[in-house]
């Protein structure tokens, strides 16, 4: 038997496709609010670009990245900002899709779920976490 502590608990729509989480990206005195999915599969955390803009972000500034995905390859730029979600905050690399039809957010290991302890009872649609080390 095993026992975990969690800070945080988040419920989560059953019908959503998907876990999804309120995120809050910062840089300087920008603030972005947007909703992001939990995706184990990501290795880095994506997000649109129209995020990394209002953040006053020049995206292709960032470090170039392409994605592989099973439908396809896209182009990403890295840059270093605060992310906020349930209560925990931290810093890390996000990605910023270059092009701006993409349309996606997620929350991926690298910078994001390596800082983690997560629990999931997704019956319940509850989701538990905590940061690692606590």
């Amino acid at each position: 038997m095993y026992q975990l502590v969690f800070s945080c608990r988040h419920r989560y729509g059953l019908s959503e496709a998907g876990i999804e989480l309120p995120v809050s990206l910062a840089l300087g005195k920008a603030t972005v609010h947007l909703m992001a999915k939990l995706d184990t599969g990501a290795a880095l955390c994506i997000f649109q670009r129209q995020f990394g803009e209002a953040l006053g972000l020049e995206v292709e500034r960032g470090l170039r990245q392409e994605m592989a995905t099973a439908t396809g390859r896209f182009l990403t730029y890295g840059h270093a900002v605060a992310l906020s979600t349930l209560g925990i905050d931290f810093e890390l690399i996000a990605y910023f899709a270059a092009d701006p039809l993409f349309y996606r957010n997620v929350l991926g290991r690298r910078g994001f779920l390596e800082q983690l302890r997560l629990g999931l009872v997704d019956r319940e649609a509850t989701l538990y976490v905590g940061r690692d080390g606590e």
